[in-house]
């Protein structure tokens, strides 16, 4: 899969942008795996809940603050332009710069 130059190998579980390899843990690579597969799209925070850590309900936690934040730092820092964007109020999207 590919947004911008951020490209999975769903096979090989590997994730690289800009041609440099990003080492991600298994949630953040199922994280990424998410939003790319909804790339251009608002994820909202239940989305993510249900279909990455498979609660069907809020626990009211931080958690998907912390891997969000974890994810953005190995994906979009020391890049010119972020892919990851927090929407306000709705969640999050991924998207290739204009």
């Amino acid at each position: 899969m590919r947004v911008g130059d951020l490209d999975m190998d769903l096979l090989a579980r590997t994730v690289e942008r800009g041609g440099q390899e990003v080492d991600l843990q298994p949630r953040e690579f199922l994280l990424l795996e998410y939003l790319m597969r909804n790339a251009g799209h608002v994820v909202t925070r239940t989305m993510l809940l249900e279909h990455v850590w498979d609660y069907h309900f809020d626990p009211q936690t931080n958690v998907i603050d912390v891997h969000i934040s974890r994810l953005r730092q190995k994906i979009d820092k020391g890049f010119a332009k972020p892919l990851l964007h927090t929407i306000r109020g709705s969640g999050y999207c991924l998207k290739a710069p204009d």
